[in-house]
């Protein structure tokens, strides 16, 4: 009876000592699963710093025909016109379509259209993008470099006045997307002008060139539109009758929130907007997905951005609202024309909500197919067709109000 015991208190002992390690295996993975939805949270809100990854082989030809040979990447071998960052982002040169494909070696040599600032030949990495005019100068239009003023402090902006001599009193607002900079909005800068529509390519709080402290955070939309308000406060005091603001990606968020929170709602006729975030839940999944990250983790994730207990660790002033940039659950809502660009293939923001919204709101909203453009590139695809669609959508639902100021100053 005293073996039995003492056996039994044995495989007691045993019992207990396997809870605890299971316990202290709960609590290692607890604490990794937490450090894991930190990491992913704060890289959520925190601004980066983009990173040269694309391998630059070399470089060849005369300046007034160079080419590039690079690394073949999925955005390398689209055909179409793009940008090339390099040397930390000081240098950018315009890319061309593709001359030769190499998949034995998996590299791809590309026509240089223009090297709008430093040393190609000297560049071993660079940073492919859609941003294929890193400034007014490289469009040939004219602008102005201004300044506007908002809560967060002020925010540098081009305007680009056209080159009629009759403008529109419509004015288009652009907004750039999440990590990118103004001049990702000035390829719609051409078929504007074309339209003879005024145009501000803004920054906004958090951006790179507005960046004032180590603590910025993205609002993903739920603060940035006030910068907006800001920007369409300047169009509005300097000849505008209306605007239609342009967004891409996260900037798309900016807009949906600009347009219906902002005190200049009344003032925005329309919406364009490419590769938009339409829903942040429908986005983050995919992110999360597309990084294996589990879905208890996803959760926590979500948890740390839309909640005051997680401010501590994410850093931002107050938790963000999903709900309200949710705009399929809003659709009943929407008021305002929109044309809805945006890539089948697009690999940061699904379009699954993008149909849902256009499916729900066929009375206002546009989506025309687009099928090979990745994320926020279709103008890089296919230009003709970004500028037919853009210019269509505007004639239609833009009213062209210089016959009415012509007539009231008695120069019809």
């Amino acid at each position: 009876m005293a073996k039995g015991s003492g056996g039994s208190r044995r495989g007691l002992r045993w019992a207990l000592a396997g809870i605890g390690i299971g316990a202290g295996l709960g609590a290692l993975v607890s604490a990794a699963s937490s450090g894991l939805a930190v990491y992913f949270a704060r890289r959520i809100v925190i601004p980066g710093n983009a990173q040269d990854d694309v391998e630059i082989l070399h470089v060849d030809g005369f300046d007034e025909d160079l080419r590039i040979h690079l690394a073949a990447t999925p955005d390398t071998l689209v055909n179409g016109t793009y940008g090339l960052y390099f040397a930390g982002g000081t240098g950018h040169a315009t890319i061309g379509d593709i001359i030769e494909y190499d998949p034995a070696s998996n590299t791809v040599s590309r026509e240089v259209l223009a090297v709008n600032a430093g040393d190609l030949r000297a560049a071993r990495r660079g940073r492919w993008t859609g941003t294929a005019y890193p400034h007014p100068d490289a469009t040939g239009l004219p602008h102005r470099e201004i300044e506007l003023t908002s809560d967060a402090g002020r925010l540098p902006a081009w305007v680009l006045p056209t080159t009629s001599a009759t403008p529109r009193s419509t004015w288009a607002i652009l907004i750039h997307g999440r990590g990118g900079s103004r001049a990702e909005g000035l390829r719609a800068a051409p078929v504007l002008d074309a339209l003879e529509m005024p145009a501000l390519a803004i920054s906004y709080r958090n951006d790179a060139e507005v960046r004032a402290a180590k603590g910025a955070r993205y609002g993903l939309g739920d603060t940035e539109w006030l910068d907006v308000d800001a920007a369409i406060d300047y169009a509005l005091a300097h000849g505008a009758r209306d605007v239609v603001v342009f967004g891409w990606s996260m900037g798309g968020a900016i807009a949906f929130q600009a347009a219906s929170r902002g005190r200049n709602r009344a003032a925005i006729s329309a919406l364009v907007l490419d590769g938009p975030v339409v829903d942040w839940y429908d986005v983050l999944d995919h992110q999360a997905k597309q990084n294996f990250l589990p879905t208890p983790i996803a959760r926590l994730t979500l948890d740390m951005i839309t909640r005051p207990w997680a401010r501590p660790v994410t850093g931002l002033e107050t938790p963000l609202d999903l709900d309200r940039m949710d705009w399929v659950q809003r659709a009943a809502e929407l008021d305002k024309p929109v044309l809805l660009i945006h890539s089948e293939d697009d690999e940061f923001v699904p379009t699954r909500a993008a149909h849902a919204l256009a499916k729900v709101r066929s009375d206002l909203v546009r989506m025309p197919a687009y099928r090979k453009a990745r994320h926020t590139k279709e103008w890089n695809v296919d230009r003709r067709q970004w500028n037919d669609d853009v210019a269509q959508f505007l004639d239609a639902n833009v009213p062209d109000r210089r016959a009415d100021v012509f007539r009231t100053a008695g120069l019809d």
